[in-house]
């Protein structure tokens, strides 16, 4: 999975500097969006692993994204089609979206709680993280009794684990040692 993001990174680079300077993001995300859905169906991943030759691919792409890419996004669908990286699109769109949330001074949060969080708490809690994160925040709210009472809340590689059922396993684990 490691070598795919290593191969896609460049390409979503690429394509985010070109988005940024046409200001065109949201037009790119679409159609990178798109691009990325026709990489992932197995009939085309059959076609392009097949032996199918990087015109053939380009052509199959070109065919079948039709309108839904405008002429940059069908020069690039070329490039990644003459290198033979096609099947990366996923990838790609995955790294063009954090590119695009660094751009936007945003991050994804998500926040695991026992019970249904109310609009007022996401409200709070909201302005929490944005006061300690500098930057704007998109909750994901999930609900799963098993952490019993509590916060489980991670952002990319931070995890505050405000739980109950952390705090026990942080206590279990100092009365072991």
């Amino acid at each position: 999975m490691s070598e795919l993001t290593t191969v896609a990174r460049p390409y979503a680079k690429a394509a985010f500097d070109f988005a940024v300077e046409a200001k065109a993001i949201d037009s790119w995300l679409i159609q990178l969006t798109f691009a990325a859905e026709v990489a992932k169906d197995e009939t085309v991943i059959g076609y392009i692993s097949g032996g199918a030759s990087a015109e053939q691919a380009q052509a199959l792409f070109l065919n079948v994204c039709g309108e839904q890419v405008d002429s940059q996004g069908q020069n690039f669908l070329k490039v990644m089609a003459e290198n033979e990286r096609l099947l990366v699109l996923p990838q790609v769109l995955e790294q063009f979206i954090a590119l695009k949330a660094e751009f936007d001074q945003e991050i994804s949060v998500d926040v695991t709680s026992a019970v249904e969080i109310t609009a007022e708490q996401k409200t709070t809690l909201s302005a929490a993280l944005e006061k300690r994160m500098a930057r704007k925040v998109k909750l994901n709210c999930f609900v799963n009794a098993n952490i019993v009472s509590g916060l489980v809340i991670q952002a990319g590689d931070m995890v505050i684990d405000g739980s109950i059922k952390g705090k026990l396993n942080r206590l279990a684990t100092t009365l072991q040692s």
